[in-house]
C-alpha cells in the first residue's frame, strides 16, 4: 500500500491555487500522485469526506434531480445528463436505470468518496466524486444550475464519516490485463461461440477457456470477428451520425460501466480528441489511443449481437457500441451494415 504522498496536503493545495484552470486529473499527473489524494487534500477546504457505497451515494444522488454523471477510462470519457433512480442494490452488481441515466455498478471498487465544493465565477461548483482503491476516478456525479441545491447541505451530512483527514493513503495501482489467447483451444472456442444464446455468456466462456475478451477475438476469425482499421472509430461515429440511427454506447472502468441509448447528432473533432456534444450526451474519444478496434458478432436468441469494440495499446477496452434492440426502437439492421462498411485492417507485407 502506498503511504503518505511525497507531496504535504499543504504542497498540494498551494499547487492548485497557482493552477486554478488546470484540470483535477492533470493536477494529480503533474505531482505525481492519484486523483482522490489530490481530492483529499483539500478536505476541511470545501471538501468532505463521504461514504462511498453505492447504496449509500445512489440513493442521495435520486435527491439531487438533473444532473451529469461522468464515468471514464483513460481514453474515453462518457458524460449523461438526467436523474438517477430505479436503483438495484448487489453485492457483485448493483444497477441504477432511468430513461437517461443507466449505469452497471461494481461495488466492491467503490471505496473513496468525497463531496467537492469549489468556488468559480458562475457560483458554487458541487459533485460527489467516488475513487477505487487506486485512488482512481470510477464514477463522477456533477450538480448543474437546475439541481436541487437545496438538499446538498443534508446530503453533505447525512454521507459524511468521522474520518475527515486530508491524508489518503491507496493501493498500488493494478495493471491491465493484456491480451490472453490459447491457441490449442481455439477450435472449441469456435464451437462454443456458435451456441451463445446471450452476450453475457461469452466472459464466461472466455473464463472457462483461461482467455480474456481481447484474446477470443485475435484468434476466433470469421464469421465471429474481423479486425478493423484505428480510424473506423471515426467512421463509425460519422456514419451513425449521417445515418440518425440510435445506438448504444458503452464506456466503463472497474467500478462503473456508463450507457447512453440515442442517436449522435453533433460532432465536433478538435486535435487528437473526437467529441459528440449533444445536449444530454457528451463523448470525448482520444483516436490516437485506440491500438486495436474490432467489429465483433454473438448470436443471442433474439438474433446476432454486433458490436464495434476498441482497446488501447495496453489491452484495455475504450468502449464498446451495439445497435439498440429494444422493441419499437430496434436500428440493429441499420447498425449491421454500417459495420459492414467499417474498412478491415490492411495487413501490411512482409
Amino acid at each position: 500500500m502506498m503511504q503518505r504522498p511525497a507531496v504535504t496536503p499543504s504542497d498540494i493545495r498551494a499547487y492548485l491555487t497557482e493552477n486554478p484552470k488546470l484540470r483535477a486529473r492533470d493536477a494529480a499527473d503533474a505531482l505525481g500522485i492519484s486523483e482522490a489524494q489530490l481530492v483529499a487534500a483539500q478536505v476541511g477546504h470545501g471538501i468532505t469526506r463521504i461514504a462511498a457505497h453505492p447504496d449509500r451515494i445512489i440513493p442521495a444522488a435520486e435527491r439531487l434531480g438533473q444532473v451529469m454523471a461522468l464515468t471514464r477510462v483513460n481514453a474515453c470519457v462518457h458524460e449523461k445528463i438526467g436523474e438517477y433512480g430505479n436503483y438495484h442494490p448487489g453485492d457483485h452488481a448493483a444497477m441504477t436505470l432511468t430513461e437517461n441515466i443507466d449505469l452497471r455498478i461494481f461495488p466492491s471498487h467503490w471505496v473513496h468518496a468525497f463531496a467537492v465544493e469549489t468556488a468559480s465565477e458562475q457560483g458554487a461548483r458541487r459533485s460527489l466524486q467516488i475513487f477505487d482503491a487506486a485512488g482512481d476516478a470510477v464514477h463522477k456525479i456533477h450538480l448543474r444550475e437546475g439541481s436541487n441545491h437545496d438538499a446538498w447541505a443534508d446530503i453533505v451530512a447525512d454521507l459524511a464519516v468521522a474520518d475527515q483527514s486530508d491524508v489518503q493513503q491507496v493501493e498500488d495501482r493494478k495493471p491491465v490485463e493484456g491480451p490472453k489467447s490459447r491457441a490449442d483451444k481455439v477450435d472449441v472456442l469456435r464451437t462454443e461461440w456458435a451456441k451463445l444464446t446471450d452476450t453475457h455468456q461469452f466472459l464466461r466462456l472466455c473464463s472457462r477457456l483461461k482467455m480474456n475478451r481481447l484474446g477470443a477475438y485475435r484468434i476466433a476469425g470469421a464469421p465471429w470477428v474481423r479486425r478493423l482499421d484505428p480510424d473506423a472509430a471515426d467512421v463509425m461515429l460519422q456514419t451513425v451520425q449521417e445515418a440518425g440511427i440510435e445506438v448504444m454506447i458503452f464506456v466503463g472502468n472497474r467500478g462503473c460501466i456508463q450507457i447512453h441509448t440515442g442517436p449522435i447528432h453533433d460532432l465536433r473533432p478538435m486535435g487528437p480528441w473526437q467529441n459528440v456534444m449533444d445536449p444530454g450526451f457528451n463523448l470525448h474519444l482520444r483516436r490516437d489511443k485506440v491500438a486495436e478496434i474490432w467489429a465483433v458478432e454473438k448470436p443471442t436468441q433474439r438474433g446476432p449481437a454486433v458490436s464495434v469494440e476498441a482497446f488501447d495499446a495496453e489491452g484495455g477496452l475504450i468502449f464498446q457500441v451495439f445497435g439498440v434492440g429494444k422493441e419499437g426502437r430496434d436500428s440493429r439492421h441499420d447498425w449491421g451494415r454500417i459495420v459492414d462498411g467499417l474498412p478491415s485492417l490492411q495487413e501490411v507485407p512482409a
